[in-house]
């Protein structure tokens, strides 16, 4: 039985826009008030997108979100911390001297703000990001000395497919690396991703997978959409995203969350 429903946001509960449609906003609302856990899972901090948990009311005792890709689990009304992972200063060095090696751009993202690292190459992550988050440029050797969530490169598609294409093993096998969109190229701890900190979640309520329903667009959705009874692909999609996937519904911009819950619930 379904008793909660894991949401990517960007390309998949969002549209274009960086909006929720009032089609998904009710149908979401509809089964949260029928005891439907519903959870945002994103790569952002809490505070970048609160709007989006006030539009949807998520903010009973019991109602969680997944940020940082699964990083940190933390309680929507008093931002209670369920489940934490991350990674020391050091564990950054492999891949900011391959950046630096390479002329690519480097953010590090603790738990509350971002640092750029500004003795590389400029990162355009603060645009793309658009959200309310402290960026705090510094040195990578001025990182204060304290755990982090996750390492970012920002750039433009064709850099990121070279970086990808010229890492070596010995720097990859370091991170768990995830494209979440064309111009983010993600860092993440070791077996660490959204279906871990779900998996944290799940447990907490006394369920498991078999009681997820998943939805998501790109490589940063693997895990949960693999790990859940029900996957469902977006429309908009990557093709690996849709052979994981076990269902699909249809695009962002057409309210496939929205779509595919009627016919589910219904």
């Amino acid at each position: 039985m379904i008793k909660m429903v894991a949401l990517d946001l960007d390309h998949t509960l969002l549209t274009s826009t960086k909006t929720i449609s009032k089609v998904n906003e009710l149908e979401l609302k509809k089964l949260h008030e029928q005891g439907i856990k519903v959870v945002l899972c994103t790569g952002r901090p809490i505070n970048a997108i609160w709007k989006f948990i006030e539009q949807l009311e998520l903010l009973q005792a019991d109602d969680y979100t997944i940020t940082f890709n699964g990083g940190l689990v933390i309680r929507n009304h008093d931002h209670h911390e369920l489940a934490k992972t991350g990674m020391p200063k050091q564990q950054f060095r492999a891949i900011y001297d391959y950046a630096k090696q390479n002329d690519f751009p480097l953010d590090i993202l603790d738990f509350q703000q971002v640092y750029p690292i500004t003795d590389l190459k400029p990162s355009i992550y603060r645009q793309m990001l658009a959200a309310k988050m402290d960026f705090v440029p510094t040195e990578f050797a001025d990182l204060p000395d304290e755990s982090f969530s996750k390492g970012i490169m920002a750039a433009e598609k064709n850099v990121l497919d070279e970086a990808v294409a010229k890492m070596p093993a010995e720097v990859a096998q370091q991170y768990h690396i995830v494209r979440s969109q064309d111009q983010i190229l993600e860092f993440l701890p070791v077996n660490s991703d959204k279906a871990a900190g779900l998996e944290q979640l799940l447990k907490q309520f006394g369920w498991d997978f078999s009681n997820l329903m998943a939805f998501g667009d790109a490589e940063n959705d693997a895990g949960m959409l693999k790990s859940a009874k029900i996957g469902v692909a977006m429309g908009n999609a990557t093709p690996a995203i849709k052979a994981i996937a076990n269902e699909e519904t249809v695009t962002n911009d057409e309210d496939g969350v929205a779509v595919f819950l009627k016919k589910y619930f219904d």
